[in-house]
């Protein structure tokens, strides 16, 4: 089982960390290590002092696929979730800077928070789907799929092009605008629609 997941797929998020508007998906990857499931609590790492939320729905591959047609990539997943992708921000800014790859800051352990998954047949449209993130039960982050720059067919297909996907694959699809830092203390909820999916206390 691997998790990819999807730089940089909502425009206002991206205008909020002064990024480009990329011209194809931005992938990258973290590690089975990476994953916290059952509402397990984060422990904060001692290596950053700046750990940032992002709130993201997360695809659940239903079975094996090579260069998949956009047009057929609604086969290959079944059900979807939430999730958290957690960035060390301050060692991504200092990697970014020097132009150097920024895996430790998305991979570190814990880093993937993720709910149980839902069938997909219980959303009537998944382009138009509702979702949020609250600390300490204060809304931070709101999102809708119809946001996203590319689609969740289109990611699919992307990344098949390059990565043979399997059964049990993650594919985090993106943040919307909102992520900041959390502290000792904080509680983390996401929300599909008004569904409670996820829970996170930071340690």
């Amino acid at each position: 089982m691997k998790i990819l997941a999807i730089g940089r797929n909502y425009v206002a998020h991206i205008k909020e960390l002064n990024n480009e508007i990329p011209t194809d998906p931005v992938i990258f990857t973290k590690p089975e290590t990476a994953l916290l499931r059952n509402n397990a609590a984060f422990y904060y790492p001692e290596f950053s002092s700046d750990i940032h939320y992002e709130v993201e729905i997360v695809l659940k591959m239903c079975k094996q696929g090579k260069n998949i047609s956009e047009k057929f990539a609604h086969k290959y997943f079944e059900e979807i979730g939430i999730g958290i992708d957690f960035t060390a921000r301050d060692i991504q800014g200092k990697a970014k800077k020097k132009g150097l790859p920024w895996a430790i800051a998305k991979g570190f352990d814990g880093s993937a928070p993720i709910s149980h998954f839902v069938p997909k047949t219980g959303f009537s449209d998944l382009s138009n789907i509702n979702f949020s993130l609250s600390l300490d039960g204060k809304i931070k982050q709101k999102g809708n799929t119809k946001l996203m720059i590319y689609s969740f067919n289109y990611i699919i297909a992307y990344i098949s092009r390059f990565i043979t996907l399997n059964k049990g694959d993650l594919i985090f699809t993106g943040t919307p605008e909102g992520v900041g830092p959390v502290q000792i203390g904080n509680i983390l909820e996401a929300y599909i629609e008004n569904k409670k999916m996820l829970q996170v206390e930071i340690k």
